[in-house]
């Protein structure tokens, strides 16, 4: 069984910047595609950014493309977001999610608002 633990949300005023973590336990991180979704409210959530587990390749939304990264630290079971240029439609829960074969995990999310 995987936990996952987000943090790193808050308010931020437009064209600001957060970082997201999510730190993994109870399983071995290194295997495990990890994603970034996001739901805002009346939405359905979306796949935001994605990562690899061996080559740690990775892919976006086209909406965050050029301003997310998504990156992670094997040593330290955890996957990040650094979230640039944001703007009041990024606003959202973002939740962490792992994923290996027929097995996937999510977090709790942590909410990211942007607004003046």
């Amino acid at each position: 069984q995987v936990q996952l633990v987000e943090s790193g949300g808050g308010l931020v005023q437009p064209g600001g910047s957060l970082r997201l973590s999510c730190a993994a336990s109870g399983g071995t991180f290194r295997w495990y595609d990890m994603n970034w979704y996001r739901q805002a409210p009346g939405k359905e959530r979306e796949l935001v950014a994605s990562i690899t587990s061996v080559s740690s390749s990775t892919d976006y939304a086209d909406s965050v493309k050029g301003r997310f990264t998504i990156s992670r630290d094997n040593a330290k079971n955890t996957v990040y977001l650094q979230m640039n240029s944001l703007k009041p439609e990024d606003t959202a829960v973002y939740y962490c999610h792992a994923r290996l074969k027929e097995r996937e995990y999510w977090g709790q999310g942590t909410q990211v608002t942007v607004s003046s």
